[in-house]
């Protein structure tokens, strides 16, 4: 089977899923159905394979990529820009310390005027918790009101780059990259899966996170052994649906206060920090009060709270008490790393080290997985858009320049 094949194949396949994300929004992977993750799963897949044949993927002549970000990014901010231009979608980032917002402008008023011909808005919203999750729901209700009133041509679909519940375009690209590690998601069934706190001496990371790996994960069959130290509790919802979904795939959540107890026989370990759940609390409180000048005293409380725990991080003598010594280490990166970021980190260099290359791979996903939710929430017959993308290319790439590119297994999802 050659390439052209091996990708016609995954498109035959994928246009018998069901995906209902046409004109929606996808703010955290729980509010969707299976069938719909698998769909964008192999849609990633057929945009990378098109990609690399050198095949375009452009289905928008017109149309704004649209972004806010209200923490830092490297990773996700430039994977977002990547899928718009990969799908023809010129890019825009709104600064809203330039715009009129500093200014007392609402957010219903800033959504509207930012959705002229705006076919996604991308954001990130995640250091404060219960208002992440809810500003990417008032700009998804301020865009619907706007389209309805005939002040926006088409309503924009939102997109959750990170809140303080989830961070799916992560998860997702993580979920990716598991399948290639195991040979498909029916792989993961019955692996054993440590979702693990480390220690950071950064600052006070975001619990999205964690709390969307264990809520896509649980999904698919495996185990999760979820370790923290007391203190370091995840948000009630997506350990609630992590729990739900283990019980419907014959998986697991178990929770354990022990980091070697998680470790243990592992097939996967995902050492990653997050601040303490009531120091998040804090700090919404703070900002719903108006306190905002006490952020860094917030930060301090959450670093001594860390400090307590320095000895949670994944050490090679950890490593060693996982499956056969070979678990899968994953980081959403970026990690601290002890000895080389900071003097003690989530993780030992030479762990990190042997494992940079992957990392760099699970992050490789995320272009693919964001261009196939856009792709999905904006033209009506998605997997015909790939189709005629395939078709197009076939035209125009030799036959004999696919010979040399390996098409990658093709039942991955």
């Amino acid at each position: 089977m050659n390439v052209f094949d091996d990708v016609q194949e995954k498109i035959d396949r994928i246009q018998k899923i069901p995906c209902n994300l046409e004109k929606r929004d996808f703010l955290a992977t729980w509010d969707h159905d299976e069938d719909t993750l698998r769909w964008v799963l192999l849609a990633s897949e057929i945009l990378q394979n098109l990609v690399r044949m050198g095949i375009s993927t452009r289905v928008f002549d017109r149309g704004l990529g649209m972004s806010i970000f209200r923490d830092k990014s490297t990773r996700t901010r430039y994977a977002f820009k990547s899928a718009c231009n990969m799908l023809g979608l010129v890019t825009e980032e709104l600064d809203e310390a330039t715009s009129q917002v500093g200014h007392g402008e609402t957010t219903r008023e800033t959504a509207a005027m930012i959705g002229f011909l705006t076919e996604v808005f991308g954001i990130r919203d995640d250091m404060y918790l219960g208002e992440g999750q809810f500003y990417m729901t008032e700009v998804a209700a301020s865009l619907a009101e706007a389209h309805r009133a005939g002040a926006l041509i088409g309503r924009p679909s939102v997109l959750n780059l990170q809140s303080d519940m989830d961070h799916p375009t992560q998860s997702l690209a993580d979920l990716c990259h598991l399948a290639n590690a195991f040979g498909g998601l029916a792989g993961l069934r019955g692996r054993k899966i440590a979702v693990s706190w480390a220690y950071s001496p950064s600052y006070g990371k975001p619990l999205s996170v964690p709390q969307g790996v264990v809520g896509l994960l649980s999904r698919f069959g495996a185990h999760i052994r979820l370790a923290y130290p007391p203190g370091y509790e995840l948000a009630e919802v997506p350990l609630e649906k992590a729990q739900m979904f283990a019980a419907e795939s014959g998986g697991s959540v178990q929770v354990t206060h022990s980091m070697d107890d998680a470790f243990d026989g592992a097939d996967i370990v995902y050492p990653k920090s997050w601040a303490p759940f009531a120091i998040m609390e804090e700090r919404t409180r703070r900002l719903r009060a108006g306190r905002t000048d006490h952020a860094k005293e917030i930060e301090q409380e959450a670093l001594a709270e860390n400090a307590k725990h320095i000895d949670w991080t994944c050490t090679t003598a950890r490593m060693r008490r996982t499956n056969m010594g070979k678990a899968l280490y994953m980081h959403c990166l970026p990690a601290d790393v002890t000895g080389l970021s900071c003097e003690h980190g989530e993780v030992d260099r030479d762990v990190f080290e042997h494992a940079r290359i992957d990392t760099y791979k699970q992050a490789s996903h995320k272009p693919f997985v964001i261009a196939a939710l856009i792709l999905a929430m904006r033209m009506r017959q998605p997997a015909t858009s790939l189709a005629r993308m395939l078709q197009a290319g076939e035209t125009a790439v030799a036959r004999t320049r696919s010979s040399s590119i390996p098409p990658p297994p093709s039942k991955r999802y």
